[in-house]
């Protein structure tokens, strides 16, 4: 037989238990460290449960629960008639005991890079990591809207008394088939009433079988970067425009090409001469950030081109529900008759962010693909959401609120028009807006562009600047990217008329 390696008897030294806290867990894991650094060499004896606890003046039902752990992870066994030994374990290399004996974060701290080194110089790091290294962003604005946040609609208008008896509803009584695995495409009725909404509000010909929800406009445009891109083929993308996409195709490998923006919308004459791109990018409705609407025929001639190229087109329609006079735009994917527009859309902008919930129409060829690419990544979204949601829409509520919502976008934006100071030296003046949650202002240089941002800034309001939205490349004149972009949803008109109040005096020291 083989005798057990010879180890130091048990020695309690060192073992401090806080007695405000679970003691029985305290003292697990004090013993399970010894065994992992070495301590408790395999083979060490240990005191009976009683004398353990006499020891550390505990009771000894503590010490019989921390055993118990101990021996369902194997750290320790029981030998009949002759007491309780540590294990018999491989011996471990000197930093992976250490980090385990110091609980997880020590060994992710020991294990993996530290944050000041850089991956790319450590045989740990992959393409990916790579990529998403060169591709950061920065995280939205946390907290509560101010004026003029970008990205945000009117959250005090939100019907939320409704939306919690609905959600109260759901819960009270859910059907059993309801909590279990759903479809990755989404729930049914929800797909159904999105495709209804699009049929009789959008002019989109499609059927709920062309739906997958998907958690936010952001989480679509990373399955369209997933399942149609490889690495190398090209992607346009507006420049200036959504940055966030851009960075989200490139991670895929994809080479980002940014095709420049005018008054009708992305410039096909641009795109045609990126013989590699097979891949396009665009919001036509109201493009961000500029504005602009793209005009039918650059919208026929970007049909065009997918077709040409056998690519595809993603169009991000994220607040098209807003025009301010006739009816919202028919999106440029009821134009599609190839079946190259994968149309991205979101209830963010109606409801607000934090609900996460978007819906991609997409060709029917791929919704197969598509589902199961989401599948594999999240399973499908949380049902309650869901099913909220869809109750929202069938009682009316979400039509209303859209009627609510737009009317009061406009009151809002005609506050910052009728405020905007017009003798400030380099800033334009607040054009037209015609749609959309949003304004881009000219100003003639970058340099005053930082000045008047950073103004703003301290006296507590939100004016991004223009030049943040552009590609880092040397095609555009630094103060040809200059300007001021402003949404004018998230706060009431009285807030909106302080903002600019504030704004006037900020900037009056401002010189030519």
């Amino acid at each position: 037989m083989n005798e057990c390696p010879l180890a130091l008897p048990f020695d309690p030294t060192g073992i401090v238990l806080d007695r405000r806290r679970g003691l029985s867990q305290q003292l697990y894991q004090a013993l399970r460290a010894r065994v992992l650094d070495g301590r408790l060499g395999s083979g060490t004896r240990l005191p009976a449960t009683r004398d353990l606890a006499a020891m550390l003046s505990l009771s000894r039902n503590s010490v019989v629960r921390a055993y118990d752990q101990l021996y369902a992870e194997g750290y320790i066994e029981s030998r009949v008639g002759d007491g309780t030994y540590v294990s018999q374990l491989p011996k471990l290399s000197t930093q992976l005991s250490t980090g385990l004996s110091q609980g997880l974060s020590t060994e992710l701290s020991t294990l993996l890079p530290s944050d000041t080194e850089d991956l790319s110089s450590s045989g740990r790091s992959s393409e990916p990591l790579q990529r998403l290294k060169n591709n950061h962003l920065p995280p939205p604005k946390a907290g509560a809207p101010r004026a003029f946040r970008v990205g945000v609609p009117a959250f005090d208008l939100f019907p939320f008394e409704v939306w919690a008896r609905l959600q109260a509803g759901f819960w009270r009584n859910p059907d059993p088939s309801s909590l279990g695995y759903g479809d990755p495409a989404g729930e049914p009725q929800l797909r159904e009433l999105v495709a209804a909404y699009l049929r009789r509000s959008r002019g989109l010909s499609c059927g709920a079988e062309q739906i997958v929800i998907t958690s936010g406009a952001q989480q679509a445009i990373s399955l369209c970067a997933q399942l149609l891109l490889q690495p190398g083929d090209g992607v346009a993308v507006e420049n200036p425009g959504y940055r966030a996409a851009g960075h989200t195709f490139a991670l895929a490998g994809a080479k980002v090409r940014g095709v420049p923006v005018d008054d009708e919308g992305l410039d096909c004459a641009q795109l045609a001469q990126l013989p590699d791109c097979r891949m396009a990018y665009v919001t036509p409705a109201h493009q961000y950030p500029t504005g602009v609407t793209m005009s039918l025929a650059r919208r026929l001639s970007l049909l065009d081109w997918a077709q040409r190229q056998d690519g595809w087109i993603i169009e991000d329609d994220y607040d098209g529900e807003y025009r301010y006079s006739g009816a919202p735009l028919a999106p440029l994917a009821s134009l599609d008759r190839q079946g190259r527009v994968l149309y991205v859309g979101t209830f963010g902008k109606i409801a607000f962010p934090a609900l996460r919930l978007g819906y991609l129409v997409l060709p029917r060829p791929l919704v197969e693909a598509f589902s199961q690419g989401r599948a594999l990544a999240v399973r499908h979204s949380e049902v309650g959401t869901q099913c909220v949601m869809a109750q929202f829409m069938a009682q009316g509520h979400f039509q209303r609120h859209i009627r609510r919502m737009r009317k009061a976008a406009l009151a809002r934006r005609n506050v910052l028009k009728a405020g905007w100071p017009e003798d400030v030296p380099g800033l334009g003046a607040m054009p037209e807006v015609a749609a959309g949650l949003h304004v881009k202002v000219a100003v003639d240089n970058l340099a005053r562009e930082q000045e008047l941002v950073a103004r703003a800034e301290a006296v507590g309001v939100e004016v991004n600047p223009l030049s943040s939205y552009w590609l880092e490349d040397g095609n555009v004149p630094v103060d040809k990217r200059a300007g001021l972009v402003l949404g004018f949803a998230a706060v009431p008109e009285a807030q909106i008329a302080d903002a600019v109040m504030r704004l006037r005096r900020a900037w009056r020291p401002v010189r030519g």
